[in-house]
């Protein structure tokens, strides 16, 4: 498990093209929408409204696996070392830049990167080592707990009925 520049070609081009990571550290597995910036996946979070990651913190090291974007499958498999970055300093505010274009649906789109700086944390994912193997099984994660449910099935009469008022 070392990082030739072969890898980190692989690595770098993979993740840049994925929507996607599973990032599995001290926690639980977790899809996260990042950005790659300066050799470095970086995922922004644990705020109010952005993406949980439990398990993450400085210091730690974390397994990164990234999907192709076209057939979903995967491609490679590394573990990263895992950094947190300052709100407001040079690399946060680069990585902040290519982050900002990526997150869809913000609730406050002007005051954004401000509400990441007071309440999110920002976490740079260096890759060390490529695996040699990719992961075996789903690696697929309970869902999180939401007050979301999914929709049900259509009454057996609801077409009838439509029907009905359209030829009238």
């Amino acid at each position: 498990m070392t990082l030739s520049a072969l890898d980190l070609a692989l690595v770098e081009e993979a993740s840049k093209k994925s929507g996607l990571i599973w990032v599995r550290g001290a926690g639980a597995d977790r899809a996260l929408w990042h950005a790659w910036v300066d050799g470095a996946a970086h995922v922004l979070g644990d705020g109010p409204g952005e993406q949980p990651f439990p398990g993450l913190s400085d210091g730690a090291a974390a397994e990164v696996t990234v999907r192709s974007k076209d057939k979903g499958g995967r491609l490679v498999a590394w573990t990263a070392a895992v950094r947190e970055l300052a709100p407001g300093s040079g690399a946060w505010e680069a990585a902040v830049a290519e982050l900002k274009g990526k997150r869809l649906n913000a609730p406050d789109s002007e005051g954004m990167t401000q509400r990441w700086a007071r309440e999110c944390r920002l976490l740079r994912l260096e890759p060390v080592a490529v695996a040699d193997r990719l992961p075996e099984g789903s690696l697929a994660a309970a869902p999180l707990d939401s007050p979301a449910t999914t929709r049900r099935p259509v009454p057996a009469g609801l077409p009838k009925l439509l029907l009905k008022r359209k030829k009238k």
